[in-house]
């Protein structure tokens, strides 16, 4: 792909300033998209005149009605207005903000292969990575170590360490348990093939909407689904992440759902994606998934009696239970 012929779609929710703060951040790209679509469910005008407000190059502002609100249902409505001449698609969340160069490495990486068909970029706040020390042993259950990098390890990751549950897969792969690592990658400049490309910011070839959209399952708050898009993508050709490509990501408050729904988000949109990639897995993958499961809403119900925000540890871990458990006898639909 020679062309930079790209479309940036930011599906947004009652988020007006850190819409526009984006968006700010988009106008002072070295590479600037061809169209830029503005898919906003918020149930007031503020968003909207915001975006009347400022002037953005090659932006259309959308408002859909209740019918196509959704994070799901406003990311296909997003990709049914994309131009013809567009060859990338590009998604966003609405509380990141890029560095100058993101969609010039985001483009770039596509063209350095064409079998790539998802990129993704890297989000600099949030690395915890560091250089090895040559004279220094790190703690095999405290430390994971990948090329000449170290990640300190969280406590849920301590204890699968010890445990034996954890992956022994790079960053961004699905291992037959589905519980994979989610450290992401170092600022080292690398471009890494994964299976896995997180939704606050993820570009696929326009090919791939040709014959997939995203799923109806998860329509609502849609937890996992850039999971679920990023494994169906991978019929089409390789999902990357480039490290070049950075902005940061602030998980802006508004618009999430309660926690009880969120916790039994985690567990069935979960599970729904481990059985895209792993239609059947070994009972020895199916063992260690509900034991990390297990585990996991254990550490959950311990914040209870560890953390300030103790109703939500205890809302969230209720219906990480009522998820897990209700999957033997309510089991979602995989949809292809």
């Amino acid at each position: 792909m020679n062309t930079k012929n790209f479309t940036l779609i930011v599906c947004t929710y009652m988020r007006p300033n850190p819409l526009l703060n984006l968006l700010n951040s988009v106008k002072s790209q070295t590479l600037y998209p061809n169209e830029i679509l503005i898919i906003d469910g918020s149930t007031n005008e503020e968003t909207a005149q915001i975006i009347a407000q400022n002037s953005f190059q090659n932006l259309t502002y959308f408002q859909v009605s209740a019918a196509d609100r959704g994070l799901t249902k406003q990311r296909n409505f997003g990709i049914s207005k994309v131009s013809r001449d567009s060859e990338v698609i590009c998604f966003l969340d609405d509380d990141t903000i890029l560095e100058p160069t993101y969609f010039e490495e985001i483009i770039n990486a596509f063209q350095s292969d064409t079998n790539i068909v998802g990129v993704a970029g890297v989000a600099i706040n949030e690395i915890q990575w560091f250089e090895k020390q040559s004279d220094k042993k790190y703690n095999k259950y405290k430390f994971y170590e990948f090329e000449r990098y170290v990640y300190p390890e969280g406590s849920r990751n301590v204890l699968r360490n010890i445990l034996g549950l954890q992956s022994n897969l790079a960053p961004g792969r699905m291992p037959e348990f589905s519980h994979g690592r989610t450290c992401g990658f170092p600022l080292n400049d690398q471009i890494y093939e994964v299976d896995l490309l997180i939704g606050m910011s993820f570009s696929f070839r326009k090919i791939v909407f040709d014959s997939i959209k995203f799923s109806h399952y998860f329509e609502g708050y849609g937890l996992y689904e850039d999971a679920d898009f990023s494994i169906r993508a991978q019929r089409f050709g390789k999902n990357v992440i480039t490290t070049k490509a950075k902005l940061s990501h602030f998980h802006d408050p508004s618009g999430r759902p309660n926690k009880y729904q969120y916790g039994k988000m985690v567990t069935r949109n979960g599970w729904y994606v481990w059985r895209v990639k792993y239609p059947n897995p070994s009972f020895e993958a199916r063992f260690k998934w509900n034991a990390i499961s297990l585990l996991l809403i254990l550490i959950r119900f311990s914040n209870i009696f560890t953390t300030s925000k103790r109703q939500e540890a205890l809302t969230e871990t209720i219906g990480r239970i009522v998820g897990l458990f209700s999957l033997p006898f309510d089991q979602p639909k995989i949809k292809l």
